[in-house]
């Protein structure tokens, strides 16, 4: 823009010149001729990259079958065409021959914590600007674009960070933010790191708290009813009943983390929007259900979160794998990988406890995906540190599609439906022309295999590739 400033300035001065010598006419015609080039000049299309990605097996995020021998064209940070590949190839696009790749959505995780994890340790302290960035880019090295941090994010990020990060004017995965969450007094969730929560001990309180987040705009509100395995006090009714329908008057959707049957019942009653785990003590029944689709009630599995509560006593395969290791704090595969950290694991009350959970939970998964209600992709990672940031958002998928899931119904509930939840479903999600050009371009299809969305070839995040994965430098 500068330049064409200085040009327009010095195209004012010859022209000043030329109507003393030549008249008005002459003035008129030449400089209507310039400014007619300067807007071409600055409109062009030629000054957005335009890219297509040739011969590519395409899976738009939506659920459909797989395309083969597609074309998508890019140009700027936007999808302009996905086309056959026998198609003519507009003039003046840089082809890339992707043949033998698939490009699918970039994953979206709609339940995260950011920030707050360092090395081994879950520290307030830990929230600064150069740790979230940090993780935001391994976020994003797994296929991940953009995420939800779900109630346990400081004020730091509401300083324009958060805002600049959904725009894409930050490196790694967009950050999205439920705010400071609600919890009850005196109890779990604990530690510096929750020093922002709500804990309101009256019903009278929650009017006034949930006017201060609302100013924050956050995407969703997380509250904490879950009674931590018998060892906290839970959420009374009637505050949680309160922090919806305050909630509700700002026009913000809640969310719960929960555990009972029981609980899931009585929230859902209560005009529930969210809910962001598993329901793990019994299988749903009917009514849940009925009622769960009647109210578009949305389901967050996290799968992920309560297999890492046991999973390394038993270490499975891919945990000496680089690709694992890779997202991984400092100190943390040392302390997972120790005999005395598995050992503590096998003889924990709580090991066949959360494998139980763990069953219970993707026997619910699929009803509930089976009855048509939303299935949306979430983890928890990054609340610790064995809930590895990025790799559990690859391992949820793999999750999901063990409790019975196709692989292109847990591409969607990571995409399309991630989307949906977070009202961000105009931009992203699917790929569509028009829509953000945020992808993963994958070495094999996903879509018999879901273990391919790990064979990552490259990260691409409005219209550019970001990353070529977490081992692109090893």
């Amino acid at each position: 823009m500068l330049i064409f400033r200085t040009q327009a300035k010095i195209i004012g001065r010859r022209e000043k010149k030329n109507f003393t010598q030549n008249g008005l006419m002459m003035k008129c015609t030449r400089l209507l001729f310039c400014l007619v080039t300067a807007l071409g000049f600055l409109s062009s299309p030629c000054q957005a990259q335009k890219t297509v990605l040739k011969n590519i097996t395409l899976i738009d995020g939506t659920g459909a079958p797989a395309r083969k021998h597609m074309n998508i064209l890019v140009e700027a940070d936007r999808i302009s065409g996905i086309v056959p590949d026998n198609q003519k190839i507009p003039a003046g696009f840089q082809v890339k021959d992707y043949s033998g790749k698939t490009i699918m959505p970039a994953l979206i995780c709609a339940h995260a914590h950011i920030g707050v994890l360092e090395g081994t340790k879950i520290e307030a302290e830990n929230y600064t600007r150069d740790n979230i960035l940090r993780q935001l880019k391994r976020y994003e090295q797994y296929g991940v674009d953009a995420l939800l941090c779900m109630g346990t994010d400081r004020p730091l990020i509401f300083q324009g960070f958060r805002d600049s990060s959904q725009a894409g004017k930050l490196p790694g995965a967009r950050l999205y933010s439920a705010g400071y969450g609600f919890a009850v007094p005196s109890s779990p969730p604990g530690g510096s790191w929750t020093s922002q929560l709500f804990r309101p001990a009256t019903v009278e309180q929650v009017p006034a708290e949930m006017d201060s987040l609302a100013e924050l705009h956050p995407t969703v509100v997380k509250m904490w009813v879950d009674d931590f395995g018998g060892h906290a006090q839970k959420m009374k009714p009637e505050i949680y009943q309160a922090i919806i329908r305050e909630a509700h008057k700002h026009g913000i959707k809640v969310a719960a983390h929960l555990y009972y049957l029981e609980d899931a019942h009585k929230l859902v009653a209560a005009g529930l929007d969210i809910i962001a785990h598993s329901i793990r003590d019994k299988v749903v029944d009917d009514e849940l259900l009925k009622e769960m689709k009647e109210k578009g009630v949305a389901y967050i599995p996290t799968l992920t979160r309560d297999e890492s509560t046991y999973i390394y006593a038993e270490n499975p395969g891919w945990m000496s794998s680089a690709f694992f290791k890779a997202s991984l704090e400092p100190g943390v595969y040392e302390m997972i990988s120790s005999r005395a950290y598995q050992d503590k694991i096998k003889n924990s009350t709580a090991y066949l406890q959360n494998k139980q959970a763990v069953e219970i939970a993707m026997q619910n998964l699929k009803k509930i995906t089976d009855a048509g209600i939303l299935v949306v992709m979430g983890t928890d990672s990054g609340a610790e540190p064995s809930r590895a940031q990025g790799f559990c958002e690859q391992w949820e998928l793999e999750s999901m599609v063990q409790a019975g899931l196709t692989p292109l119904q847990a591409i969607e509930a990571g995409t399309k439906n991630a989307a949906v939840l977070l009202r961000i479903s105009d931009r992203y999600g699917t790929l569509e022309p028009g829509k953000k050009a945020d992808f993963i371009v994958l070495n094999e299809s996903p879509e018999r295999n879901i273990l391919n969305t790990r064979k990552i070839r490259g990260i691409w995040k409005d219209g550019k590739e970001v990353s070529q994965g977490p081992l692109s430098g090893r």
